[in-house]
């Protein structure tokens, strides 16, 4: 008898039906300048508009943010954060974003279940303005389980040469800008696996009151917030002089990245809310607030450095924009580091 490559574990068969149940959600994200189509070798995209354009890209996972998908059989929102990962890692240099592109490795194909991670990267690019014009969907048998699957993704933005963001306007004086997160993100699960799943004993359908009632599971998986059309709209308007993805590392390792020599950031604790999600991990881990500053985003997603002046203005505009924005600190001299101060 022949030996086939779907004998082998790889149905190719399935990959058509895949490619056949994404193509909507591919074609919803597409912008005018996006000159290709589907099953192509290579995204084609025309720049417009631009005097000096500068290209900015990025890329990430979702990391074993993964595994808690898993465990619930709720694909429909990593691709979000797959997007926001990259997305917000470019727009703190003012780009904005134009194109997507995502791998996919799987252990076995599953294109119901599968199509579910490609509609919510294509949420993600709408969230985000970007259009999704490539892909690379790997079928892997017996390097990845038959129920696992990774994800990376990559983005890439424009912004003009002289309107590039890289924190040297940055004074001391200035004011600090947080935007609020929608929780975790996608950082710091290895700590929340082992702390809430393994030590705690909690399973992802357990309902807890910190949560209002929410299972586990639902508030583990909220997706990252997306800031891409809240900053593009505040860079018509205002000069957003440095800005901070608040990623892995947190708010103590991701802040100084924007900081010229000579400054630092100071954060005054209590001006923003803490999402619960954090505090049972502080309780549970036993851990101090360092440890939680350095792992954490502990609700705040992206730090805008603002001329004082125009604080007030900005914290307005962004609130009208559906952000919940808050004044948490300001620049100080210094060494590059942040400081924190209250509790």
């Amino acid at each position: 008898m022949p030996i086939t490559y779907k004998d082998a574990g790889v149905d190719i068969d399935a990959g058509d039906l895949f490619v056949e149940k994404i193509k909507p959600y591919v074609k919803s994200t597409f912008r005018r300048e996006v000159m290709t189509h589907i099953g192509g070798f290579g995204g084609l995209f025309a720049l417009k508009k631009y005097r000096e354009p500068v290209l900015v890209s990025g890329t990430d996972g979702v990391g074993t943010k993964l595994k808690i998908a898993f465990l619930t059989g709720k694909h429909d929102t990593v691709g979000i954060d797959l997007v926001a990962m990259c997305v917000n890692d470019i727009i703190v240099q003012g780009a904005e974003p134009l194109f997507f592109l995502d791998y996919f490795a799987t252990g076995k194909l599953k294109p119901q279940e599968h199509s579910d991670i490609v509609k919510g990267i294509a949420e993600g690019c709408r969230q985000s303005g970007c259009a999704l014009i490539g892909g690379e969907t790997a079928e892997m048998p017996s390097f990845y389980g038959a129920d696992e699957y990774d994800l990376a993704g990559f983005a890439v933005g424009v912004v003009e040469k002289k309107k590039i963001i890289d924190g040297s306007k940055i004074r001391p004086g200035d004011a600090l800008i947080g935007l609020a997160s929608s929780g975790l993100h996608s950082n710091g699960y290895s700590l929340v696996r082992k702390v809430l799943l393994e030590t705690a004993g909690y399973g992802v359908d357990d309902l807890l009151s910190e949560f209002g009632g929410k299972k586990l599971g639902e508030v583990l998986l909220t997706p990252t917030r997306i800031y891409a059309k809240t900053v593009m709209t505040l860079l018509k308007d205002f000069d957003l002089r440095g800005m901070a993805h608040i990623t892995g590392g947190g708010i103590t390792e991701n802040t100084p990245r924007m900081l010229p020599k000579g400054t630092a950031a100071l954060i005054k604790k209590g001006t923003w809310d803490i999402p619960p999600i954090f505090q049972l991990i502080r309780k549970k881990a036993g851990v101090d607030d360092e440890e939680m500053y350095r792992d954490f985003n502990m609700g705040l997603g992206l730090i805008l450095a603002v001329p004082a002046k125009k604080a007030e203005a900005v914290l307005k505009k962004a609130t009208k924009l559906g952000e919940k924005a808050f004044l948490v600190g300001e620049i100080v001299k210094g060494k590059q580091v942040v400081k924190y101060e209250g509790q």
